[in-house]
């Protein structure tokens, strides 16, 4: 029997009993890994354990496949109508509301993020998206197509079949959400590795989507290392996509491994060196609060972080000693606590990650402006750190971080900035700060990212899609647009002929459809329903 993870939660901010199984989550069950092994899970606050979870391998990798693959040709996929669909979509919905404390206390323990932030920015956009992917379930339609006059061409959206998730540790609920919602919307089953930094959210949400009444085998998450569980979902030949939120590095072995297996399809939310563009004529007050929480939000540990914030030289002075002042007022502590802006970076192994680029940093030449060290004491927390004096060659100027290290770099005028702004392999997102509206949209036309704020960072919607240029990913999260890559398309033409023969031209790129057909009669025209 899987072991059962009980906590009370005993802060000022909030009081409250967490208890659920640690067990893999397959066919509808919490069950023991095949092997036995388990997972430790780490406080970062403390960098002592919380609990250990069931380590998911290869062997279980396939089993929550066999269940995955069970649901869609029974209960799920064309199975399920779309408005049912939608109905257990918004009782999920409803119950993350309901147990919102719970799940943004569990966030703030695993992960560091700290609890007032959870509930404030984590959870409202998990439950915003949950609900708007509900209602998007029976509005997933194809098209009719004008060929010719004798025949009747259209286009039909299904399901893909199922589907590997692979999420990641830096928002560990919110990535859930924005993977499930399209894939359950449209009516794919899935198979979901969450970090094994930052599990809990991911296990706790099982026992929801069975009490909103999920058929077994739909929703099943198995918790392991990525060199394993997550390696067996990219190389599985019975998933049908992946979906994948992490570093480059990894996307690039997630393709590699899906080109040669299957070749299934692939969808990458992947790193960033995102450009923050302050102009002269920007509101500076404004400027210096946004492009703070632009790379000091959730510690740093943002794909789409404002880690190089570019200040035209009219400003430069005046704006990084706001930006000084802003940074020094960042409260570091305890999650838990009231008033405290950031908690301890994910992981040790971050931790060593972060505080070995500020070395490097150091080494080639760039000035520590404010920070450059850890706090000290237990858990891996690290103090806001800017850079001046940089070098376009440097690594702080040119890899993903991931922690609150940012760089003020000057710059003259717009040619100059477009030029360092793209002087890079990623593309995720961009900022600009400027009251010229003209500007900011030339300025967010040329530069080459995937979303681009003007006048304030990291503004999320669920409706909004979000997604990166170049090496920063393939295809977008959120929005109408994420459906696409949930669903295929195929188009069907039949031609129009005399009395009750049928005829029809199939293009198929899916395992199963249902046809509605037409028979051009001399006297009336009858549908039927034909299964093909």
């Amino acid at each position: 029997m899987p072991q059962v993870f009980t906590h009370d939660f005993d802060s000022p901010q909030y009081k409250g009993k967490s208890s659920f199984s640690t067990g893999l989550f397959i066919n509808g069950q919490f069950v023991d890994g095949v092997d036995g092994t388990y997972i430790d899970v780490i406080n970062p606050a403390t960098g002592k354990p919380i609990t250990r979870i069931s380590e998911a391998t290869s062997k279980d990798v396939d089993l929550a496949v066999d269940a995955a693959e069970k649901a869609f040709n029974t209960t799920w996929g064309v199975h399920a109508p779309a408005a049912q669909r939608g109905a257990l979509l918004y009782k999920l919905a409803d119950l993350i509301e309901k147990n919102k404390e719970e799940l943004a206390a569990l966030e703030a323990l695993d992960n560091g993020k700290t609890f007032a932030w959870a509930m404030a920015g984590d959870l409202p956009l998990c439950i915003e998206t949950i609900r708007y992917y509900a209602g998007w379930a029976d509005k997933i339609q194809g098209r009719t197509i004008e060929t010719s006059d004798a025949k009747l061409t259209y286009t039909r959206h299904e399901p893909i079949g199922v589907v590997g998730q692979i999420i990641p540790w830096n928002f560990p609920l919110l990535m859930l959400t924005w993977k499930i919602g399209p894939a359950l919307a449209t009516g794919n089953s899935i198979v979901l590795k969450p970090s094994e930094f930052t599990p809990l959210t991911a296990i706790r949400i099982c026992s929801l989507v069975n009490e909103a009444g999920f058929p077994p085998g739909v929703f099943n998450v198995v918790t392991g290392y990525g060199s394993t569980a997550g390696a067996a979902i990219s190389e599985h030949a019975r998933i049908d996509k992946v979906a994948f939120t992490g570093s480059t590095l990894v996307g690039r072995k997630i393709m590699e491994a899906a080109a040669k297996t299957n070749l299934k399809k692939v969808t990458l939310e992947l790193g960033g060196k995102s450009p923050n563009i302050v102009y002269d004529d920007a509101d500076l007050d404004q400027a210096v609060k946004w492009s703070a929480h632009g790379i000091f939000f959730n510690h740093g540990q943002c794909c789409c972080a404002g880690s190089r914030i570019f200040v035209q030289s009219g400003i430069y002075d005046e704006f990084l000693a706001k930006f000084t002042e802003r940074a020094k007022a960042i409260k570091i502590g305890d999650p838990f606590a009231s008033g405290v802006d950031q908690g301890p970076q994910v992981s040790q192994i971050q931790y060593d990650r972060i505080l070995g680029y500020i070395d490097s940093g150091k080494t080639e030449g760039a000035t520590v402006h404010l920070g450059g060290e850890p706090v000290g004491g237990d858990g891996y927390f690290i103090k806001p750190t800017i850079f001046t004096d940089t070098k376009p060659d440097m690594k702080i100027a040119r890899e993903e971080i991931f922690g609150p290290v940012g760089v003020v770099i000057k710059f003259e005028d717009e040619e100059d900035v477009i030029h360092q702004a793209n002087d890079t392999m990623y593309g995720l997102a961009a900022a600009v700060f400027t009251k010229d509206i003209n500007k900011a949209l030339d300025t967010a036309h040329r530069v080459k990212a995937g979303t681009v704020w003007v006048n304030c960072y990291n503004q999320f919607h669920a409706s909004v899609p979000f997604g990166g240029y170049k090496q920063s990913g393939i295809g977008r999260e959120l929005g109408e647009y994420a459906l696409d890559k949930c669903v295929l398309s195929f188009p069907l033409s039949k031609r129009r002929i005399e009395d009750t023969d049928v005829s029809c031209v199939v293009i198929r790129t899916s395992k199963l459809f249902m046809l509605i057909s037409s028979i051009a009669c001399k006297t009336k025209r009858v549908y039927w329903e034909c299964k093909i």
